[in-house]
């Protein structure tokens, strides 16, 4: 099976990289700037004492040559319009794509440019960033694909997909009910978001104050009530978990958007919290601490416009 990650970056380039050293044939399509550090340094990961340098398989746009099995899309919501175009050559008749974006908005951009049967739904956790040179740093040994179709169930073309994906040095698994997880992830991920965003710090930072851990569950508490809304309640036990993740004392946790926000990068604040936000109001739910952190995203997100 053919398989074309898009993208190189923190999440798109350690997937790709485990797979790559799983035997799987692989190749990265990415912008030209990436590939240039990509063939000067290659593929590293370093972080929890270990450090994996690889050669990898590069495209550009400009150089896709056909069409591929299985495309897996791991690109941040701002840059996905742009990788859509790039990656349109490549996507055949029987091409499957799988997104590994958060919230959902993507989900119906990705149907529209490709149809929905050409598209599964796709979950992913693992901690890592990229540093300064480029390469990408493990912060920590979670790292997670979940893949399903998206009217739930399942079907040969996911357990063809299975049989490339499992085993190649990370979870994986086929969820009957995709939009559920992904729906779950979307209450984790916009919780953790939001106490990092609130508080200008980490989990621990929040715990260590008088009022942080509450904040952390009073988020939780916002964000899974919209998906109990939407029709996808997250279990308590799962719910639970959430609420023990942003209420750690010591805690270092931090979520990519905030990273991308201290740093003055562009944020997922629209796809992560302007959409959950909009389909809390759509459904009748009060949301005032998440509505705050989409307040404050955008204001940042405007700051990049004045320089």
């Amino acid at each position: 099976m053919r398989i074309l990650v898009v993208g190189a970056g923190a999440t798109g380039g350690y997937f790709g990289a485990q797979l790559q050293q799983a035997g799987r044939d692989v190749t990265f399509l990415v912008r030209p700037k990436r590939a240039d550090v990509l063939r000067e340094r290659g593929l590293r990961i370093t972080g929890l004492g270990t450090e994996t340098v690889l050669t990898p398989r590069l495209l550009t746009a400009a150089e896709i040559d056909g069409h591929y099995d299985l495309v897996l899309v791991s690109v941040k919501a701002t840059a996905l319009p742009t990788a859509l175009d790039d990656v349109a050559a490549a996507v055949g008749p029987r091409t499957t794509v799988v997104p590994f974006l958060n919230g959902l908005a993507h989900m119906d951009t990705l149907n529209d440019r490709f149809t929905s049967d050409a598209v599964l739904g796709g979950v992913v956790r693992v901690l890592t960033t990229l540093d300064a040179e480029g390469d990408i740093v493990r912060l920590g040994t979670l790292a997670e694909i979940v893949i399903g179709e998206q009217q739930g169930g399942t079907s040969q073309r996911v357990e063809q997909i299975a049989e490339v994906l499992a085993g190649a040095g990370f979870e994986f698994s086929v969820s009957s009910d995709i939009r559920r997880a992904m729906w779950h992830k979307w209450v984790f991920i916009s919780t953790l978001g939001a106490l990092n965003t609130l508080v200008r710090g980490s989990v621990g930072d929040a715990a260590a104050v008088p009022g942080g851990e509450e904040l952390g569950r009073q988020i939780a508490t916002e964000a899974a009530a919209v998906a109990a809304a939407a029709g996808y309640p997250v279990p308590k036990q799962a719910l639970d978990n959430v609420r023990a993740f942003v209420t750690r004392p010591g805690s270092v946790d931090t979520a990519s958007l905030y990273r991308d926000l201290i740093a003055r990068q562009p944020t997922e604040a629209e796809q992560v919290f302007g959409d959950l936000t909009a389909r809390a109001r759509a459904l009748g739910v009060s949301t005032p601490l998440l509505d705050a952190t989409t307040v404050a995203l955008r204001v940042h997100e405007q700051s990049l416009t004045r320089g």
